[in-house]
């Protein structure tokens, strides 16, 4: 009988966060890929096998779902390195992007080839076989315009391959992939379950429940503001947007390279450079510690007040709302400049997640907590249709 594990996978504009089986692996993949070939060069081959697969991602992607089939790729800090690095464009839709399913094809592989998965999945030589109970999801904006039944389908019913090329560890085996189920779910109702329900979907915050909240969750390409209300996300006021942090992340990385000649891999390094704990805003220039606090000051505090301006939008169309949560990686970026709009203007009753990780991961714990329920309540459907024998 085939064993289906559970994944809940969320592919994020700076990055791909999963978790898997009873939360016992999670993996966080940034999302760049680029084209290679087959035999890509690297030194000290008798050493690959030691190093981090993670690090050196190199896969040939086959699936009927692609647009560019049968198509080889370095994925994630591997594609850092390369001059042909692909990051989503600002405007681009999630479930029509290659990139998202290459990422999450790669990400589900490389759970799927691990030592501990070997009872699990069936393998035949170098071939695995793995099926998987996926949940993930798509901005409000996508799934307002049906984008969602259209992603499913490109993944039930088939079956994709992963072969591993140039890859630690993972050298020449193939995995072929396929889902039982895929739940594609709306960002801002999954925030909404994070915030208020645990792994068993039990409330764990019932100040919450009952109120009337706004949602804004910043990603990279886009804002997705949920109206939450009677306890539910309220279709018709709920709202996305093509506004995230990446145009204003790659207005910062240029304006660094016209500045000081620096140049910088990916948004990812801005990113780390805006809020790293330590030297935070400062960059090494031909050995000297550098202050890049014009540059960035000033490109975020103007897409802070672009952000805030959709709350106040949102705000004074739902006059009755308590309290308004931002999350999500561009909200972890923005999220002093934000605050500095707000008190001096004697704002909204706003709030951040302080936990950087538990912001970040939002959308992957929301989808794990869904996909858990929908696969316990499967559970249930087929042991009533199963008594036990004897």
């Amino acid at each position: 009988m085939t064993k289906f594990r559970i994944a809940a996978v969320d592919v994020g504009n700076d990055s791909v966060k999963a978790i898997f089986g009873e939360l016992d692996y999670e993996l966080n993949i940034p999302n760049i890929i680029a084209r290679d070939t087959e035999d890509r060069p690297i030194i000290g081959i008798e050493e690959l096998d030691q190093k981090n697969p993670l690090d050196g991602i190199h896969i040939k992607v086959h699936s009927p779902a692609l647009k560019e089939n049968n198509a080889i790729y370095r994925v994630g800090n591997l594609a850092t390195k390369s001059n042909s690095a692909s990051e989503l464009d600002p405007g681009s839709s999630k479930s029509e992007e290659d990139q998202t399913l290459i990422m999450l094809f790669a990400t589900l592989a490389l759970d799927a080839v691990r030592s501990e998965n070997n009872d699990v999945f069936q393998r035949t030589k170098n071939i695995i076989d793995a099926a998987y109970t996926l949940g993930t999801g798509l901005p409000l904006r996508e799934v307002k315009e049906g984008k969602d039944a259209g992603y499913r389908s490109k993944l039930i019913g088939s079956v994709h391959q992963v072969e591993f090329l140039v890859t630690p560890k993972y050298q020449g085996l193939k995995v072929n992939l396929r889902f039982d189920e895929v739940k594609v779910y709306p960002e801002g109702f999954a925030a909404y379950i994070n915030l208020v329900m645990d792994n068993d979907l039990k409330i764990i915050n019932k100040d919450l429940i009952d109120k009337r909240i706004i949602i804004q969750d910043i990603g990279g390409l886009s804002t997705d503001i949920a109206v939450i209300k009677n306890r539910n996300v309220d279709d018709d006021k709920a709202q996305g947007f093509n506004l995230g942090v990446s145009e204003s992340l790659e207005a910062i990385r240029e304006e660094i390279r016209s500045k000081h000649g620096i140049e910088l891999d990916s948004r990812r390094d801005v990113v780390e450079i805006i809020t790293k704990k330590n030297d935070r805003n400062h960059i090494m220039v031909k050995g000297s510690r550098t202050s890049v606090h014009d540059i960035t000051d000033r490109i975020l505090l103007d897409l802070a007040k672009k952000q805030y301006r959709l709350l106040r939008n949102v705000w004074q169309k739902n006059s009755q709302t308590e309290i308004c949560y931002f999350v999500g990686g561009g909200a972890n970026v923005l999220k002093e400049y934000i605050k500095t709009i707000n008190n001096n203007l004697d704002g909204y009753n706003i709030d951040f997640f302080e936990n950087e990780k538990e912001s970040i991961w939002m959308m992957a714990n929301a989808y794990y907590k869904l996909i858990k329920d929908y696969a316990r309540k499967m559970e249930k459907v087929k042991a009533v249709k199963e008594p036990v024998k004897g």
